[in-house]
């Protein structure tokens, strides 16, 4: 049977990190980022632009666009969640489902909302990134586009770090190198798959 893992943390807490070290120790990873990317390309375009007119260019949704549309709004925010959260929820589930059928003993499905859209997974445990709120903050305004405004409003809408550690089955603090991250990774893969074997 598959360990079905979720991972989830605050924005700039080094989840692409976490979920790139667990690919490269051959386990099959979920990012619903890149999901929601391969969705603005295709499935979502037109509901998307349906109810959004004017946030397409040249047959795919443009990201910067869309974000000046629903910033700050959150009931724009929650149209638009009601069209690409279904359809995410669809590519989790054949994830899932498909790495149960070739018999995958590990599988990572990234959430950033795991904990905030109540939806049960259906996860056998939740791996929770952090890092301290400077270093946070500092990160993610480091990112293009990125400003105090928008990062808040991000945040807003995200539990408190603390509380997501509550709610953790496993914790990267990903304060250090990205090394050490890896290591921590590592070390948790190679305890996951040992407890499998017995």
């Amino acid at each position: 049977m598959t360990l079905k893992l979720g991972l989830t943390g605050s924005i700039a807490t080094g989840k692409s990190t976490v979920l790139a070290a667990f690919a490269e120790l051959g386990v099959p990873v979920f990012s619903s980022d890149e999901y929601v990317h391969e969705l603005y390309r295709g499935a979502a375009v037109a509901p998307v632009e349906a109810a959004f007119p004017g946030v397409t260019a040249n047959g795919v949704i443009d990201r910067e666009r869309l974000g000046r549309v629903v910033l700050g709004q959150p009931e724009r925010i929650r149209q638009l969640e009601a069209i690409v959260h279904p359809l995410v929820r669809d590519g989790i589930r054949t994830f899932l489902a498909e790495a149960e059928a070739r018999g995958e003993p590990i599988a990572v499905v990234d959430i950033p909302l795991l904990f905030e859209n109540g939806v049960d997974w259906g996860l056998d445990g939740v791996i929770v990134t952090t890092v301290d709120e400077a270093e946070l903050r500092r990160r993610a305004l480091a990112r293009p586009g990125m400003t105090v405004e928008k990062l808040d409003a991000i945040l807003a809408r995200q539990l408190p770090q603390a509380e997501k550690i509550r709610r953790a089955t496993h914790v990267f603090d990903t304060s250090g190198t990205i090394a050490a991250t890896r290591s921590a990774v590592r070390a948790l893969v190679t305890r996951l798959r040992a407890r499998d074997q017995r």
